[in-house]
This record gives C-alpha cells, structure tokens and sequence, in this order.
C-alpha cells in the first residue's frame, strides 16, 4: 500500500518499530506500535548481533500484530560515536544557461565526491545553499540565468561496518532498510518549528547511550554531532553513588530524580535498598539531586563545547530543543539554560493519530521522525526518486512547499 510507511528505531534502551498511513495533510494514523527493550546494543553500535536481531524482531513482530500487515522494508534510525561529518562544495558549469534539475544534480554528486576512507559511508548529503555566478544565499536555483553553479553540502558519513551490522541485524528480522536517517535530524522532523529552523536552532535528542544533535540555520542543516554521553550514564553515576543495582538505579532516576539540587528541599527523602543493607534506608532526595546535576551539568557542557567548535554558536538565536527519553528528567530544562546561556524547551510529537497514546512522549520523537521522513521520499515518483536521490520534492514546482519541510539529499 503506498500511503503506508514504518521506521525501526534501533536504540540503546530500546527498539521501536511504528507502522502508519498518511492521511490528508500529511497527518500520521499510527496503525501498529512494537516497542521492545534493547539488547545487544551499547551507546548506538551493536555489541551482539545475535540479541540485537532478535530484539529488532520482536519489535516488528509486535507492529504486525497491532497493525495486520507484513512488514518488509522500512526507514532506520542510526547513532553513535562513529558518525562524523564535513563540509563540501561542488562547482559545475551550468549547461544552457539556465539551472536545471539536472544541474543540481551534478553540483550534488561534485560535492559528495569527497575522499572517504574505505571504511566509512555516506549516510546523507544534504544541501545548504548554492552560489550562482558569485551570487550566495540561493536556496533553489532552478530556473534561474547563469553561467556557474555552486553548492556547499553537509556530508556525513558512518563507519561501514556499524552500518552494516545494522543492516543484517534488521535483515534478520525479515526487514530490508531502505535508508538510514540520523537520529537528530528524524527527530527534529517532528519537533522543530519552521520558525526555529530559519531563525537558527539546535535539536538535541538525549537517548539512553547517545546524545545526538544538529545545528538548523537558514531553515537548512549546518552541522550534526554525536556524543557517546546519555541517560544510562547518569543511571551509572546513581548506581555508583549509592550503591545500587543497575535495574533499581534506573527506578530511582525515573521516581525520584531532579537535575538541580538546589530546587529540592532538605527534608525530602526516600527509601532504598543498597548492598549490604538487609532493610530498606532513607536517603536524601537532594544527594540524589546532587548526583544528576553533577553529571547533566558535564553533558550539556560538552555540548556547548561542540556547538562552539562548530563555529555556528552566535546563530542560534532559537536555543535548543530537547527531545529523547532523558530529557523527561524534571529540571533539565533550567539547567541546559543555566549552562548553555541560550533558550531551552522541551518537545515531543503531537498531532497524531491512531495508535498514539504512548508516542505523546519525547522518548518517541525519534520513532515518529522516521515516518514523517518516509512519508515525505513516498510522495517522490520512483523515476525521480533514483535520479535526484532528494527526499520531500514531488516535482520542480512543489520545490517550494515540500523542499521547505526537508531540504535534504540522499546519497
């Protein structure tokens, strides 16, 4: 059916797949939901092929259940340390004097033809601009007289065999990945407005092993990052500090805990059992408290640290929007003000339809991006599809409608 899309989200807490159809004004009915706990994946690489595999396919056997159909190929979300991208141009004569699609074209794959190790992939080249005849801040040249065509693209790439052992992991679950989506840019899809993309923002999806982020500017991406930093870190800190299992540290963060101590009160306590105690203790809400701000406050500093070597930190005039299952922690908003000295706010998907009563969560944003992102490739016909390889554009003169949700290339 082609108004059905599905996206597996492959994380390090957990596997999420989603079927759903697209409705009238792009609207979302969720029709099947399968979420499973994650195994066999660390900080977004797989440790484990074999209960990576089998996680991935519980979780497609679940949205098939819910939702009746057969799911043979899908969208899939891709994290880690391992990403990294760059910056390139392509520079081509314009043929016949006025831009044409085809044009583009060769601009795009100039710019992609960059020297990659042969251990890495391109995952997305996506469009920033283009200079016409010395002419910048063209956003679509289509049409227009000139003689020189420039484009300055954002390149990146992933280590093959991470996506590779992704891809055989999904395989076998009976899958086939049609494209692998960063996780930033699927959850931003779903979170940022047209406004905080032309104005100059950052999303940032806090998951349980990774932070993912990307830089929007001029409505288009400027750069994307990874950081091996996430929510089971502060998980581990809880463990480490009170000396709890893993499992019951995670129950603790999720009831109790708060990123900055200074907002809790000296006479809020809990209960726990740490090791070696045969009877429950009281502890400190606010050692708790402690021990969160002390690590949220490291992971938003690294951040600032990485929005600063971008070089782009003076055009982000939106802030920053969080998003992913960390960012549910009660105060890490205030503090990712407090430390990043720009506006925060918290998102999440909305607006959908169906199967939705769980994915009303930031945790999901990622998972729901994925189908807005396939959505926008299906209502490409499949001729343009392998030609241009661009997402969100149904012909030159939709150009301006569709390529202003997306603007992005596939490799």
């Amino acid at each position: 059916m082609e108004n059905i899309v599905v996206g597996i989200d492959v994380g390090t807490t957990k596997i999420c797949t989603l079927v759903a159809r697209v409705e009238a004004n792009d609207r979302l009915r969720i029709m099947g939901v399968g979420i499973e706990p994650s195994e066999g994946i660390r900080k977004g690489v797989i440790v484990d092929l074999t209960a990576a595999s089998q996680s991935i396919a519980r979780s497609v056997a679940q949205a098939e259940q819910t939702s009746g159909l057969k799911i043979d190929s899908a969208l899939v979300s891709l994290a880690g340390a391992h990403v990294s991208s760059v910056n390139s141009r392509g520079v081509v004569a314009v043929s016949g004097h006025n831009v044409s699609d085809l044009d583009v074209e060769r601009a795009m794959d100039a710019a992609r033809s960059i020297a990659i190790p042969s251990s890495r992939e391109i995952i997305h080249v996506i469009q920033r601009g283009f200079t016409l005849d010395g002419e910048d801040g063209i956003h679509q040249p289509i049409g227009m007289h000139g003689y020189r065509l420039e484009v300055e693209a954002h390149v990146i790439t992933a280590a093959s065999a991470t996506v590779e052992n992704i891809r055989q992991a999904v395989a076998a679950a009976g899958v086939r990945v049609v494209q692998f989506v960063l996780n930033p840019l699927a959850s931003a899809e779903v979170v940022l407005t047209e406004s905080e993309r032309n104005m100059g923002a950052v999303v940032c999806d806090i998951g349980g092993g990774t932070t993912d982020m990307a830089i929007y500017v001029n409505g288009d991406v400027w750069h994307t990052m990874v950081l091996a930093v996430g929510g089971n870190h502060i998980t581990q800190d809880i463990a480490h500090g009170l000396r709890l299992p893993l499992p019951q540290a995670e129950e603790v963060k999720k009831a109790h805990g708060y990123a900055l101590q200074s907002e809790i009160g000296l006479e809020e306590t809990f209960t726990i059992q740490p090791f070696g105690e045969t009877q429950p203790v009281k502890m400190s809400r606010r050692d708790l408290a402690h021990i969160i701000e002390a690590r949220v406050a490291e992971m938003f500093d690294l951040m600032l640290q990485e929005i600063k070597r971008s070089g782009y930190d003076n055009l982000l005039p939106a802030g920053m929007v969080l998003t992913g299952g960390t960012s549910l922690l009660p105060g890490i908003r205030q503090l990712a003000m407090k430390v990043l000295g720009m506006p925060v706010r918290t998102a999440q998907p909305e607006k959908l339809l169906g199967l939705a009563d769980k994915l009303n969560s930031p945790a999901y944003s990622t998972s729901v991006g994925l189908l807005t992102w396939a959505a926008a490739l299906q209502s490409l016909p499949l001729s343009d599809y392998s030609r241009k390889g661009r997402a969100g554009q149904k012909g030159s003169q939709n150009w301006n409608t569709l390529a202003s949700l997306l603007k992005r290339l596939l490799p």
